[in-house]
């Protein structure tokens, strides 16, 4: 299996250019809440693509990077 990039956690697809993929809109945030360890205080059944968008960043990387 290939190495993922650095900082990732567990494995993740990535385009054919060799990019990682984004992660589905429809991921609910609680998933993510417990895979990264955080708590971006709002509901659990919320959608990644809501949350995206309440925050204004333009991916899951920019979420949990951009403080």
């Amino acid at each position: 299996m290939a190495k993922d990039a650095p900082g990732m956690k567990g494995p993740r697809s990535r385009n054919k250019d060799g990019a990682l993929r984004r992660k589905r809109g429809d991921t609910h945030v609680a998933t993510i809440e417990e895979k990264y360890d955080r708590d971006f205080g709002v509901r659990g059944d919320m959608h990644l693509e809501t949350l995206l968008e309440r925050e204004r960043k333009d991916s899951l990387n920019d979420l949990l990077h951009d403080e």
